[in-house]
C-alpha cells in the first residue's frame, strides 16, 4: 500500500507541474502510463520499481517534452527501509516549423515480450496542425548501438 500512496503522491506533484505550465500554451498529454516490477527473494530485502512518464506539449510551437518520475521502494518483511524518487524532463526538438494551434499524442513502446522487438526505450508522437488538414507521426527507437533512431512522416488524405 506503501508503494500506491508514494505513486499517487509523485503523479499528484507532477500534475501540479504540468498545471503551472498550462498559462504558456503548454498540454499535458493525456496518454500516461504507469509500470512497476520487483525483486522478490525470500528472507532478504524486497525491491519495487515504479516509473512513469508523461509529455509536456506547446499547442503553438510543436516542441515537446519527455517527462518521467521513478520511484524504489526498499523492505523487508517487516518495514520499509528505504524510498527514493526520481523525475526530470527533456525537452525535444519541434515537430513542425512554423507556430500554429496544434495537438498532440504519444505513447511508449511495450516492455520486452515476444510482441516487442526492441523492447522499451521506443515511442511514437502524433501532432495535428489544429488550423488545416496536415498530420505528422514520428516514431523513435533505441537502436541498441547507444543512439536513438528517429523519423517522422506527413500523412496524407485520400
Amino acid at each position: 500500500m506503501s508503494v500506491v500512496k508514494t505513486c499517487l503522491a509523485a503523479a499528484l506533484s507532477f500534475m501540479t507541474l504540468a498545471s503551472v505550465a498550462a498559462a504558456d500554451d503548454y498540454k499535458l498529454v493525456s496518454n500516461q502510463r504507469i509500470a512497476c516490477g520487483r525483486g522478490l527473494a525470500p528472507g532478504k530485502l524486497n525491491t519495487a520499481t515504479c516509473k512513469s512518464y508523461a509529455y509536456v506539449f506547446n499547442a503553438k510551437t510543436s516542441e515537446y517534452a519527455r517527462c518521467q518520475v521513478t520511484l524504489a521502494l526498499t523492505r523487508d518483511n517487516k518495514e520499509v527501509i528505504n524510498v527514493q524518487a526520481d523525475g526530470n524532463c527533456t525537452k525535444k526538438q519541434r515537430i513542425f516549423d512554423t507556430d500554429s494551434n496544434y495537438s498532440f499524442d504519444a505513447t511508449e513502446t511495450e516492455p520486452p515480450n515476444t510482441n516487442s522487438f526492441f523492447g522499451p526505450g521506443g515511442y511514437v508522437v502524433w501532432a495535428c496542425d489544429n488550423t488545416k488538414q496536415k498530420v505528422r507521426g514520428c516514431i523513435t527507437i533505441a537502436s541498441g548501438l547507444g543512439t536513438d533512431v528517429s523519423k517522422c512522416v506527413d500523412m496524407s488524405f485520400q
